[in-house]
């Protein structure tokens, strides 16, 4: 199933991804964003678990900020999780 994910605090406005059954990250794209960080991001997540993609990307910040777009991804994939288990 394809997600959106609307950032907060960071220069990517917002995350598409797709999460397969077996809650794998596949397809991410970041919109707006470093575009060769955002694009190696995706490239190196690619068909990583939402666990995995947890594990490594969850609290990395940027610069001062208190998030970055690897966090967002993580957070993104982590609501994805959620909403897919509700459904």
């Amino acid at each position: 199933m394809q997600y959106r994910y609307k950032t907060r605090g960071t220069c990517a406005q917002e995350i598409l991804f797709e999460l397969d059954d077996d809650r794998r990250v596949h397809n991410i794209q970041f919109v707006g964003g470093c575009n060769g960080n955002t694009k190696g991001v995706a490239v190196l997540a690619e068909g990583l678990t939402a666990d995995e993609i947890e594990e490594k990307l969850s609290g990395i910040r940027c610069g001062f900020k208190s998030t970055s777009c690897p966090d967002q991804l993580a957070l993104a994939v982590q609501a994805a999780v959620r909403q897919a288990t509700e459904a």
